[in-house]
């Protein structure tokens, strides 16, 4: 497993985080449409953020944007959405990485202005520039793959056909392939995270495929961030089941993740996701569990 102290992405940020431990980045979203919990005013944002932190989270993503199809936001209100989070939760709690869930330049220009330190691309490049801005800012940069779908689209009967393995070499040649152009832009090595990105220009059973496959990521040597909180495959490996009713299901997918690999889970349930962690490493010896008396007393 990759450490993600090696990050170096905020001087305090994962100090806390021993090796071998994956980090936890709470979700944060500043819309009002998120397929399943917004934080539609920026009180409820910074009260979100207190919470998770309380639970554990070490990094917080705050996005402005729904990920799938919707109306339309501009680049002016997704600044405005994003950036007054970003320059409350920098005052607040200094020592948190904030990252800003964003495909655009002129987005992440303003949040690194407001305090980001890692600027999470969940569309692979769409704008190329974002790079430079990581760049120029010295923040980290998540290298993400979506098979080539433009920002806010879904996958549908895309190439990799219903059951192929192709998807695996695709996705890994596809992150790496953005994660080499981020360090010619000028991106640190220790700043530089990959995610395979289920769901994303994927049908279930690939992003199945992927995580049956993660310990290649991990391979890379990037820490690989896994953001599969309550989404569509797990709903669809349980059954026909909303976002609301997948948290066990995700649950079960993180474990698995951790065990091969993961470095930051990305979530919507911190507590959950802590326990999870916890008893995966327990079992796999990499960490001691918290409190042993059971039998000893």
């Amino acid at each position: 497993m990759k450490d993600v102290a090696a990050l170096d992405a905020h001087p305090r940020a994962l100090a806390g985080a021993r090796a071998g431990s994956p980090v936890i980045m709470a979700v944060i979203n500043r819309t009002t449409d998120s397929f399943f919990e917004s934080a539609a005013t920026l009180g409820e944002a910074i009260a979100g953020v207190d919470a998770a932190v309380a639970d554990g989270a070490a990094v917080v993503d705050i996005g402005g944007v729904r990920a799938g199809r919707g109306r339309e936001i501009t680049v002016t209100e997704e600044i405005d959405r994003v950036c007054p989070v970003v320059e409350a939760v920098a005052r607040s709690h200094p020592e948190l990485l904030i990252s800003v869930d964003t495909w655009r330049h002129e987005v992440a220009e303003a949040a690194c202005a407001a305090g980001a330190g890692l600027l999470n691309d969940t569309w692979a490049g769409a704008d190329p520039d974002l790079a430079r801005v990581a760049a120029d800012h010295g923040v980290g940069l998540v290298c993400s793959h979506t098979g080539g779908l433009s920002p806010r689209t879904d996958a549908h009967r895309n190439r990799y056909g219903l059951h192929s393995g192709e998807v695996v070499d695709r996705t890994l040649a596809g992150v790496q392939r953005l994660a080499d152009a981020a360090l010619i832009a000028g991106v640190p090595a220790q700043k530089v995270i990959i995610d395979p990105t289920p769901d994303f220009g994927k049908n279930t059973y690939q992003s199945l495929r992927l995580l049956r496959e993660l310990d290649r990521f991990a391979a890379t040597g990037f820490p690989v961030l896994l953001a599969i909180s309550r989404k569509d495959f797990v709903g669809e490996a349980v059954g026909h089941v909303a976002p609301a009713d997948r948290l066990s299901g995700t649950i079960a997918a993180t474990a698995l993740a951790v065990e091969r690999g993961a470095a930051m889970i990305r979530t919507h349930d911190v507590r959950a996701t802590a326990d999870a962690i916890a008893v995966a490493l327990a079992i796999t010896g990499e960490q001691p569990p918290r409190h042993t008396v059971r039998g000893l007393r």
